[in-house]
């Protein structure tokens, strides 16, 4: 599971959903009601991606670092710690590609797997991510984005750094300014092989497994947001236990124009979701 974060900072502009078109309103609750996946890509601190790309020619760069206490049914695991980085290039307006990789330390409980605290690289996430629609002041429509990532089994197998498969997802990403301080931000998707796992933190099912997530994000200064998620992933050919379920209350604030902390606690359910995380990360576009 990678990280991302709009590259334009806090949105002050207005826009809001138009009285009077029943169709929107009920296509926006379809949206929220089937909000039972998870993301592949997001704006961190969050794992429900948004619709902003990076602006063409430039860079945007993120660290972040999650601390997890897992599941009672994880074990022999205990803990993950995942540091992260993702970088990402905006190729041409509207487009951006990006690259991204954790460093992991996986904590198993005493005398059960050796080696005991398995430190290294996991797999190594490659993504597109492509803005057909910006907002519009005088539409009710969401800004629209298509995103596509294929991660490489680039860690280490034996001791569960890495998964050892191709992951191929597609993110389908709406996102609406519903009044000047607050977005909210709609994720739907499929992963198609592969496995959702970052360590072991994730969806251990194979293959055909449904993504989604959703965010709503308030701004109470030009340098401080706030705000919650849920995310899931939900694999159709397995029994209900095959899920991973979570949410997040989290933040980002701007130390100066270019540069923000980012903060947020996880609280997971089901599979190899974390039953606690802690994330802190920063973001910086150059």
């Amino acid at each position: 599971m990678c990280v991302r974060t709009s590259a334009t900072g806090p949105n002050t502009g207005k826009l809001w959903i138009l009285p009077g078109k029943p169709m929107i309103r009920v296509s926006v609750l379809r949206l929220l009601l089937i909000s039972t996946g998870l993301s592949a890509i997001a704006q961190q601190p969050f794992f429900t991606d948004d619709a902003d790309v990076t602006a063409k020619r430039r860079f945007h760069f993120e660290l972040s670092n999650q601390f997890s206490l897992l599941q009672k049914t994880a074990f022999p695991n205990e803990r993950q710690n995942a540091l992260v980085y993702q970088l990402n290039y905006g190729v041409r307006e509207g487009l951006e590609f990006s690259i991204d990789s954790p460093y992991l330390t996986i904590v198993n409980a005493p005398g059960t797997l050796d080696p005991r605290v398995p430190q290294g690289v996991g797999d190594t996430n490659f993504a597109v991510k492509w803005n057909f629609r910006r907002e519009q002041v005088d539409s009710p429509w969401p800004a629209l984005t298509i995103a596509y990532a294929v991660e490489v089994p680039t860690g280490d197998t034996s001791t569960q750094l890495g998964s050892g498969l191709y992951d191929y997802r597609l993110i389908a990403i709406a996102q609406k300014t519903l009044s000047p301080q607050v977005k909210l931000r709609i994720n739907q998707g499929m992963l198609f092989s592969g496995n959702t796992l970052t360590g072991v933190v994730g969806l251990r099912a194979q293959g055909f497994v449904y993504l989604a997530a959703i965010s709503l994000v308030r701004a109470f200064s030009p340098r401080l947001s706030l705000g919650v998620e849920f995310t899931a992933a939900v694999d159709p050919n397995a029994q209900a236990s095959r899920a991973a379920m979570q949410e997040q209350l989290g933040g980002k604030y701007y130390l100066r124009k270019n540069l923000a902390l980012d903060f947020g606690l996880v609280f997971g359910q089901l599979g190899e979701s974390p039953r606690v995380g802690l994330q802190i990360g920063v973001s910086v576009d150059f």
